[in-house]
């Protein structure tokens, strides 16, 4: 049987061949990462990615925003996003990268997914598919049943938009730096000389949410951030501006369904 030639593979983030084939709907790769790590901004041109943690936390910066994607969760990028990866502590990554056409009504923007206990042991499984694979085949199927799963995951909140107007930028600005300042929308109106209904409308048209959606989601998503490294619980409170322990724990159960102890779990 002659050899058959086969396509010149693109790399990923890494600098690592991906081997496509045409029939290759699906390919998985397994990188682990050191702790501080950071895969330079790049972006898929043809193919659609999901990062998944398979343990550690990533931090993803796109230019819609910012996610913060711990294990059981995953980011969804479509192709051609530019984004940065940055690995708060140690890593085990497993993405998958995924022919357009293969995935009806994929999410058109980034965006952070729930990954199923099924769906995890899937993608461990499709770490070790050789491609290209067969699509009529065990590999196959396996590959297919991975793509079912993935239309039928549910998004999460881990995401902060980042506006692109410059009054909303020097308050996400001062957030970054203070974010257990409390000044009121009326404070920031002020401040910028503006009228609140005109901050409010900015925060409606750009974030999708309003002033103190925006400030409330900027806490949780750092708030996650600080508790990945490890921090306690009072301490990552206070410091993003709550004025106990519990008042977080109940917004943050409120948010995300679970404890603040319970999350990376």
């Amino acid at each position: 049987m002659p050899h058959r030639k086969k396509d010149i593979p693109p790399v990923d983030a890494a600098g690592q061949r991906l081997p496509l084939g045409p029939e290759s709907a699906v390919l998985c790769r397994a990188r682990d990462y050191a702790a501080g790590t950071v895969i330079p901004l790049h972006h898929h041109p043809d193919r659609h990615q999901l990062v998944y943690a398979a343990s550690g936390v990533l931090v993803v910066q796109a230019g819609a925003g910012r996610w913060v994607v711990p294990s059981t969760r995953a980011i969804w990028m479509p192709a051609g996003i530019g984004h940065k990866v940055s690995c708060i502590g140690a890593v085990r990554m497993r993405s998958l990268y995924i022919l357009p056409q293969a995935i009806a009504d994929a999410p058109p923007s980034a965006a952070t997914v729930s990954i199923t206990p099924l769906l995890a042991e899937l993608i461990g499984a499709a770490a070790i598919v050789e491609q290209p694979y067969v699509p009529d085949s065990r590999d196959g199927h396996l590959m297919q049943l991975i793509l079912d799963e993935l239309q039928a995951l549910p998004v999460l909140p881990l995401h902060v938009p980042e506006p692109v107007d410059p009054r909303l930028q020097q308050i996400a600005q001062h957030w970054d730096a203070a974010p257990d300042d409390a000044s009121t929308l009326q404070d920031w109106a002020v401040r910028l000389g503006v009228d609140a209904k005109t901050i409010q409308r900015l925060c409606a048209r750009e974030l999708h949410m309003t002033f103190g959606q925006w400030r409330q989601q900027i806490r949780l998503v750092r708030a996650l951030e600080r508790l990945a490294h490890g921090e306690k619980v009072i301490d990552v409170a206070l410091s993003q501006g709550y004025a106990s322990p519990s008042a977080f724990t109940a917004m943050f159960k409120k948010r995300f369904g679970q404890l603040p102890s319970q999350f990376f779990q």
